[in-house]
């Protein structure tokens, strides 16, 4: 007898480290926000990806200013790293608080820098 589709996604065809990356995103995302400091007002966290064994999540945050605005929000972030790390402990109610690391995300850079050599390729071709 074939087996039925299933109509909703339960939280057993996720693996954990994919519910703790979005759960943990959500939190940085809104602790970020309350935090008062100017240098963290165009911040995004753009993922986080949790080890597998949950001791250290790597935070990759964007900005709008270039790689010298990265450096000044990175040490931000890393002045507020237990505040932050405070807030994932309180509200994701795990059994240990992952260490956080704070990297920018190139993604987004590299993205526009592959759009632009495509828009010149396409004007050359005019």
């Amino acid at each position: 007898m074939p087996k039925r589709p299933r109509r909703h996604a339960t939280a057993r065809d996720f693996p954990r480290t994919a519910r703790l990356n979005r759960l943990y995103q959500e939190i940085l995302a809104e602790s970020i926000e309350h935090i008062d400091d100017e240098r963290l007002e165009l911040v995004t966290v753009m993922s986080v990806v949790v080890d597998g064994d949950l001791k250290r999540a790597t935070v990759y945050v964007d900005s709008p200013g270039g790689e010298d605005d990265d450096v000044i929000v990175l040490a931000a972030l890393e002045e507020h790293r237990f505040r932050l790390q405070g807030a994932i402990g309180r509200q994701a109610r795990v059994k240990h608080t992952p260490e956080l690391v704070f990297r920018p995300d190139d993604v987004n850079r590299s993205a526009a820098r592959v759009e632009e050599v495509l828009r010149s390729l396409h004007d050359d071709e005019r």
